[in-house]
């Protein structure tokens, strides 16, 4: 089995009021993840998930695609080892 891993993401752009934290939430769980997406009070949008590392590399690809709603500018990514604190995937 795949070690699991969190990563944190903060998501630069126009990126709120979008659907973007739906959308994310939507990838997330088709890719078996756990975590939340929040709204931060500086327009980004901040992107906790938990699951298999190549789950976790896949929804930052996603994020990264241009194919999300609003516009991507830029994706900040830091990695950790899980915390299996996380259920289900909220939008914040």
């Amino acid at each position: 089995m795949p070690e699991s891993v969190r990563l944190s993401a903060w998501v630069h752009g126009y990126v709120q009021g979008v659907g973007f934290r739906w959308w994310t939430r939507s990838r997330a769980l088709a890719l078996g993840l756990v975590g939340h997406a929040t709204n931060a009070r500086d327009g980004r949008v901040h992107v906790v998930a938990e699951g298999p590392r190549p789950a976790c590399e896949m929804l930052l690809d996603l994020l990264r695609s241009g194919d999300t709603p609003g516009r991507v500018d830029l994706v900040v990514e830091s990695w950790e080892p899980a915390r299996g604190d996380l259920s289900g995937f909220e939008e914040r």
